[in-house]
């Protein structure tokens, strides 16, 4: 009788927990995905939601956006060649035969034909002229620095205004070199660095003064001879 009423109790016990899973709900069960810890699906993944090492950066290391009088540096590597060759060749022949055969003069207010006594006027002549031009230039500019500028302007599309000033004096060598453009703010890398050739309506003026300039620089009539070429 015993034997029986343990049968019937384990029979119930199995009776109730296939009842018990067989309720309608959610299951749940252990799982490490960490697709499941997006707060929302618009969201999507990111390093915040789901990565177990992200950390966020201080406020003093995060990256801060462009402001005005904030500084760049300005990468500057210029590089540039012209090539131009000209032949040019020209010649002329001209004959020249005049005949003044008829002119006037002046009498008592009236004109009347004057009759030449050494007979009519002739001109006679020839000339001949040869022209040859041959000229070839090549030009080859190089120019590499890097210099800090600083944004002095920020226009209503959000394209930064850029001027950068450098002075160096060394004994009698003075070197100033001066910079402004237009540069996007896409442009500009994390480390606050841009190309030049990602600066628009971009200006350099570069200057020297000194023992090396006045060693090759040309004297004043050099540079009026080069000016007018009289010759």
């Amino acid at each position: 009788m015993k034997h029986n009423n343990d049968h019937t109790i384990r029979l119930a016990s199995v009776l109730a927990m296939m009842a018990a899973f067989s309720i309608p709900g959610t299951a749940k069960a252990q799982d490490a995905s960490l697709f499941h810890n997006v707060p929302a699906a618009s969201q999507g993944l990111t390093l915040e939601n789901s990565s177990f090492v992200y950390r966020k950066l201080p406020p003093e290391a995060r990256p801060r956006e462009l402001q005005k009088h904030d500084i760049i540096t300005v990468l500057v590597d210029f590089r540039s060649r012209f090539l131009s060759e000209g032949d040019a060749q020209n010649r002329k022949t001209s004959n020249i035969s005049a005949v003044l055969a008829d002119w006037i003069q002046l009498d008592s207010g009236s004109l009347k034909p004057s009759i030449q006594a050494n007979g009519d006027p002739t001109v006679t002549g020839t000339l001949n002229s040869q022209t040859q031009v041959q000229a070839d230039v090549e030009l080859r500019d190089s120019l590499t620095f890097r210099m800090a500028a600083t944004i002095v302007d920020i226009r209503p599309n959000g394209n930064l205004v850029i001027e950068g000033h450098l002075n160096i004096r060394n004994n009698e060598e003075h070197w100033q070199i001066s910079i402004t453009g237009v540069v996007r703010r896409e442009a500009i890398q994390a480390d606050r660095t841009v190309s030049s050739d990602a600066i628009t309506q971009l200006s350099i003026d570069k200057k020297e003064v000194g023992q090396v300039r006045d060693g090759y620089a040309r004297g004043w009539l050099a540079k009026f001879y080069g000016r007018f070429k009289p010759f």
